[in-house]
This record gives structure tokens, C-alpha cells and sequence, in this order.
């Protein structure tokens, strides 16, 4: 039987938690938009356009995981790359862990803004581009992470 190479491991460990953990906030963030939205549609249903952008929002987090799973998997043997070693496997974990987080707790903290602006266009129609504008504000932060995963993997 060969040696574990704790290095791939490592990296196939972080290829998953990036995924996964942006991918949870962003199912959660796009849940619960959608149940508002959904409150709104019973009403009002000419705002679908509108609702549908708000509630789309928090899902752009598990994208930014899904590209950092790829570059993960891309440099460590799996996709293409060599195999890490103990070291590189420790760098590619570490790179999963910014956008992991940082796009877990953005979704959610989106959506609430998402919720909020599809509250408000339910009222005032004319407020979707500050409903827009409010809830990309929290979307600057999954960047934020996705730029700092990004520059781990490529370093």
C-alpha cells in the first residue's frame, strides 16, 4: 500500500469546504428571498422582475465558492497541476477558508437585505434601485473573500 499523500488531502478537503459552505449561505440567503417574494407575487405579480433580482442576489456566493473549488481542484493534481505536497495541500485548505466563511455569512446577511428591499418595492415600486444598491453593498464582502481565496490559490 502506497504513502497518504496528506497534501492532496488537504487540498480535496478545501476544493469541498469552499462549495459547500458559500453554497449553504447561498441556498439559505436564496430561500428566504424567495419566500418573500413569493409574499409579494401573491399581491403584485408585474414586480416578478424585480423580486427575481432581489432573491438572485445571495446566490452569486456559491458561484465564487464553485470557481475557487475548481482553481483548488485545477492546482492539485486532480484537474491538472502537480500533487501537493504538505505544504501546498495546508496553502489550498487555507485558500478555501476566506470564501467559505466570507460567502456562508454574506448570503445570509444579504437575503436579509434582499428581504427588506423586496418588502420595500411591494410599497414603492419606484425603490428598486436602492433595494439594488443596498443589498450589493454586502455582496462587496463575498468579493472581498473571493479575492483573498483567489490570491492564496494562485501564489
Amino acid at each position: 500500500m502506497g504513502e497518504i499523500n496528506w497534501g492532496l488531502i488537504l487540498a480535496i478537503m478545501g476544493a469541498v469546504i469552499a462549495p459547500l459552505l458559500s453554497g449553504i449561505g447561498s441556498a439559505i440567503g436564496v430561500g428566504k428571498a424567495g419566500q418573500a417574494s413569493t409574499g409579494v407575487l401573491a399581491e403584485q405579480p408585474e414586480r416578478f422582475g424585480n423580486c427575481l433580482v432581489l432573491q438572485l442576489l445571495p446566490g452569486s456566493q456559491g458561484i465564487y465558492g464553485l470557481i475557487i473549488a475548481f482553481l483548488i481542484l485545477s492546482n492539485c493534481g486532480i484537474l491538472g497541476g502537480e500533487m501537493p505536497d504538505l505544504t501546498g495541500g495546508l496553502r489550498l485548505l487555507a485558500a478555501s477558508l476566506p470564501i467559505g466563511f466570507g460567502g456562508l455569512v454574506s448570503a445570509i446577511y444579504q437575503s436579509k437585505v434582499s428581504i427588506n428591499g423586496i418588502n420595500m418595492i411591494a410599497k414603492r415600486a419606484e425603490g428598486f434601485g436602492n433595494a439594488m444598491m443596498l443589498a450589493l453593498m454586502v455582496e462587496t464582502y463575498a468579493l472581498f473573500a473571493l479575492l483573498v481565496s483567489l490570491l492564496i490559490v494562485v501564489s
